[in-house]
């Protein structure tokens, strides 16, 4: 893989809050996502786990973001909301099809593509490889405010005023097809 360019991840403008763990089966940090978490494969959320989180959580959010999308402001892949404080992980495919897995009462806010889902990874042929920032956050109150049909950036503002502690995963992926 080429250098990977720096730009700015969107928590990078929030106040610092303290950090927790999220692991993954399907995401090794800085490796390759899989087949199954790009867009034209298998386009399916890939298993988070967290644990270390504040205890005064009282629910969590979860994005998934690719700073290097040649648009300016990035491209949000996932955005859930008002998952439960007592859920500490999702299953693989929760954000995708049946949304098997995803807890009652979690809002998924519409992505980039337009859809309130996961949409894998898809950068365009050639463009070198793109980070996909997967971030759990603890937030304060059980219902973070915005609806599902909120857009990323007013989930992030609300988040940027209810996190409590972040935990971030990333992921690379590059299409070196030439267009």
């Amino acid at each position: 893989m080429t250098e990977l360019k720096r730009r700015p991840l969107p928590h990078d403008f929030h106040p610092p809050v303290p950090s927790f763990t999220v692991t993954s089966e399907d995401i090794e940090p800085g490796g390759v996502l899989k087949g199954a978490q790009v867009y034209a494969d298998g386009n399916i959320s890939p298993e988070l786990s967290w644990e270390g989180f504040p205890a005064e959580t009282k629910s969590f959010a979860v994005t998934c973001f690719d700073p290097d999308a040649p648009t300016g402001s990035g491209f949000w892949h996932w955005v859930v909301f008002d998952i439960p404080a007592s859920v500490t992980s999702l299953p693989a495919g929760a954000g995708s099809g049946k949304f098997d897995g995803l807890p009652e009462g979690a809002i998924q806010a519409r992505n980039d593509y337009g859809t309130k889902d996961f949409g894998g990874a898809a950068p365009p042929p050639g463009d070198g490889p793109h980070r996909y920032v997967f971030t759990v956050y603890a937030v304060d109150q059980e219902k973070l405010g915005p609806d599902a049909d909120a857009s990323p950036a007013f989930v992030g503002f609300n988040l940027r005023f209810h996190a409590l502690a972040r935990a971030q995963l990333i992921g690379e992926y590059e299409n070196s097809a030439q267009s």
